[in-house]
Parts: structure tokens; sequence; C-alpha cells
């Protein structure tokens, strides 16, 4: 076999893996989309043709208007400027106090440091789920049931997760950064807010994004703690869409869920240049 028939067949071979590659890309990327697709379709049919046999891709009617009664149903707007403030309030904290106890783990050596980080990176295997009933009880003989101080409560204690993320990307700045500003005067909080958070974009980008997803996406929480006068708009989605004889108009509640969807679609679609930066590079170093 001559030097030209390898190259040749090295030539094949690296297309064939790249053809098989985009093939892989691309049927994930279908079988992800279905779910999306059957969201906008279903949002735009009549509730009969949810059940018809055989199986109707396209509506037999396009119900644009399933659009419209979603705010003539519900308070939509109301409900979701409510959920809004107290998602970007709640992460605007809980990223802060993240962000310090990281810079605290991540530049400072102090006696009991190492094991108060090893209880955190503890927490992160704690479902959420064995601690939320211990967590009601606590809020309900404090009185704060059917208010939204739990959440302030919960974003003032910070999270592990994010801990963890802010440390593991402030241990990447290097230590001269520090050290000049020390012979400047800079005290530790004013380091941390005039020179590490102004450069921790990407990964204030990720913190922010999740923790404003996690409260927008919440559905338990608010069924617990709250009721129906100051819910939150994952439980209104779920709720707010029926008819006088209490039977869930599925295909409007589906328009509902596309406006629901829609602002964290176009956030991400925004952000995600720091977004995917900070998860890859939050953990390059240990």
């Amino acid at each position: 076999m001559t030097f030209l028939d390898l190259q040749t067949r090295g030539l094949i071979q690296k297309r064939m893996n790249t053809f098989l590659g985009y093939f892989i890309l691309i049927l994930v990327t279908i079988l992800i989309s279905i779910p999306i697709v059957a969201l906008l379709l279903g949002s735009l049919k009549q509730d009969p043709d949810l059940v018809a046999y055989p199986i109707r891709i396209l509506p037999s009617r396009w119900m644009w208007s399933n659009y419209i009664q979603v705010f003539q149903m519900t308070p939509f707007l109301k409900v979701a400027a409510r959920t809004f403030f107290l998602a970007f309030t709640c992460s605007t904290i809980v990223t802060f106090i993240s962000g310090l106890v990281g810079f605290a783990f991540a530049r400072y050596r102090v006696p009991g440091s190492a094991p108060l980080f090893s209880i955190i990176i503890g927490m992160l295997i704690v479902p959420g789920i064995v601690t939320l009933i211990p967590q009601f009880l606590v809020y309900a003989r404090l009185k704060l049931t059917g208010t939204y101080w739990p959440w302030y409560l919960g974003a003032l204690m910070g999270s592990p997760y994010f801990i963890f993320l802010f440390r593991q990307f402030f241990l990447t700045f290097p230590r001269e950064l520090e050290e000049a500003a020390e012979v400047d005067g800079c005290g530790p909080f004013r380091i941390f807010t005039q020179i590490f958070l102004p450069n921790a974009k990407p990964v204030i980008a990720v913190v922010m994004f999740f923790a404003f997803l996690g409260i927008w996406g919440d559905y338990l929480t608010p069924l617990i703690y709250l009721n129906d006068n100051n819910t939150l708009l994952g439980v209104k989605m779920a709720t707010g869409f029926k008819n006088p004889q209490g039977i869930t108009l599925t295909t409007i509640s589906l328009a509902a869920n596309v406006y629901y969807v829609l602002p964290m679609v176009i956030v991400f679609a925004i952000a995600q240049r720091y977004i995917l930066k900070g998860v890859i590079t939050s953990g390059l170093k240990g």
C-alpha cells in the first residue's frame, strides 16, 4: 500500500467520522425538539384534537385565540410580574452572598475552613425533598407561611452549589491582583466588590440564570407556602385554566406554557456565551 493510498484512506476515515458526528448531533437535536414542537402545535389545537384517533399532528383548526384566552382567564401578567420580581431579587441576593462566601473559601486559609467547605460539598448530595418538611415546620412556627420570606431567607443563606462554583472560579485568579490591591489599602470586602466580582461575569451569569430559573420554574414550593391570592406562576399554570365544570382546558394551558418558557429561552439565547463559559471554567482548578 502506497503513501498516497494511506493518505486517501485517512481522509475518507476522517470524513466518515465527521459525517457520523454530525448525524448523531442532528438526531439528538430532532429528538430533543419533539416535545417543543408538540407544545407549540398543541397550543394551537382544540381540546378534541388532542384525543382524536388517528392522532392529528396538525390542528384541524388553528386556534390562535388560545393565546388571547390565557390573559382573559387569569391575571397572567400580574402573576408573571410578581414571580419575576421575586425571582430576580432572590437570585441577586443569593448570587452576592454565594460569591462572597466562595471568595472567602478561595482566597483565605483560616482554621476550620477546610472542614466547613467539606460540609458544603456534602450538602450538594442531600436532595431538596429531604429538607422540605423540616423547613416548612420551621417557617410555619415562625408564622412565615403565606409570605415570600422563605425565599428571601433561603437566598440570604446562599447555595452550596453556587458557593462551589464561585470558589472554583476565584481560585483561577492570580494572587498578584489582591496583593496589589492590599498595597493600595483595599480591605477584603473592597477587593471582592471592586476586583473579583466585576471579573466574574461568566460565573455570575451561570448563578443568576440557574437561581432565577429555580424560582421561575418552581411548582412545589409555592404550592406549599403560598395561597391562591399570592401564588407564583408555576402553580397558576397548573390550576388557572379550567371550564365551569372544573375540567382543565389543556390547549389553553399549553398556550400559557409557551408564554411561561419564552422568557427563559430569550435570556439563555442572549447570555449563553457567558453561561457556557462560566460552566466550563468554574471547574478548572481544585
